[in-house]
């Protein structure tokens, strides 16, 4: 079996937000070139896959705001939809291929075609609500990959969120579930707001969110602790078949919208530690999804290191 795979298609270049705006494609043309000069590259297989259709937004989001984006981005042309979320001719055809890519993803490794993979898409996702864009994102692509994922027989699924920004849109998709865990760890206060340590779900939701905000100007040793003293019990009791990483890189001590001061050595070893609870637990299988990361050459460094465990990790 081939272990890693990668969603990517050239029409999340597309996706024009402008001369400024800090989500732009050159974070996916930064790294495509660091991987393509890796040893390793020629081993990673390459997925072609189709756009998400909108029974799969559905499964997330409301049929009101699936209708009003389908309608109306191609009329606009060019517009925002919040304060951060721009979009142009091609953002929505690449927002349905951004969604279409963990899909992808999913049906190969169910399949075991391969064992696990990245989609390494734009428009991100974790922001996206179920009624409406936010913060960079159109449609949720973690939470629909997540329900479609159920909806496939996976019975417990364990979102991991390290981006420095708290998840906000994959958390209140499940805040009220018990199949999907979310954990988040990110900045407090910070963007959005949300991903206080009480947030942890309502009704047989309840116990089933785990946030831990972090200070601004955490490193290494305070990730790692969260992970060894709060995460990797959680997965533990858990026990998920099935790991989704919301992989943002803007944690690193270079970005320049986060806070915080991670190396990007630590991006391999939180890999480690979900891969090696995803050998224990999931059949190794992972798949993560791009979200944040806007100094270009630490994001193409940081998703190079956690690739690099993708690929090399035993399974």
């Amino acid at each position: 079996m081939n272990q890693t795979a990668i969603a990517y298609s050239n029409i999340f270049l597309e996706h024009n937000t402008g001369s400024s705006h800090p989500e732009s494609s050159e974070r996916l043309k930064f790294i495509l070139n660091k991987l393509k000069s890796t040893s390793y590259f020629k081993d990673l297989v390459l997925l072609s896959f189709e756009q998400a259709s909108p029974t799969h937004l559905e499964m997330i989001h409301t049929k009101t705001y699936v209708k009003s984006i389908l309608e109306e981005l191609p009329k606009l042309q060019y517009g925002y939809l919040d304060g951060d979320t721009p979009f142009s001719p091609k953002s929505l055809d690449a927002s349905l291929y951004a969604v279409g890519a963990g899909l992808k993803l999913a049906d190969e490794i169910l399949a075991r075609n391969v064992q696990n993979g990245i989609a390494l898409v734009r428009p991100p996702g974790h922001h996206a609500e179920q009624d409406h864009a936010m913060g960079f994102c159109i449609f949720n692509n973690i939470a629909i990959t997540a329900e479609y994922l159920i909806q496939k027989g996976i019975q417990k699924v364990f979102i991991l969120d390290w981006d420095v920004h708290h998840g906000n849109g994959t958390q209140n998709a499940f805040y009220h579930r018990k199949d999907v865990f979310f954990c988040s760890l990110h900045q407090f206060p910070f963007y959005p707001g949300t991903g206080a340590s009480h947030e942890r779900g309502i009704k047989e939701g309840l116990g089933y969110t785990l946030n831990i905000p972090l200070p601004r100007g955490s490193g290494f040793f305070e990730y790692e602790k969260a992970f060894h003293e709060i995460v990797i019990p959680a997965i533990d009791e858990f026990q998920p078949e099935f790991f989704l990483i919301s992989a943002g890189f803007d944690a690193h001590t270079k970005d320049p919208l986060g806070g915080m001061e991670l190396p990007t050595s630590a991006y391999e070893k939180f890999s480690e530690i979900i891969l090696q609870k995803a050998k224990e637990f999931a059949e190794n299988r992972v798949i993560s999804f791009l979200e944040g990361g806007y100094n270009l050459n630490a994001l193409a460094d940081s998703v190079e290191a956690h690739i690099s465990v993708l690929h090399d990790y035993p399974v």
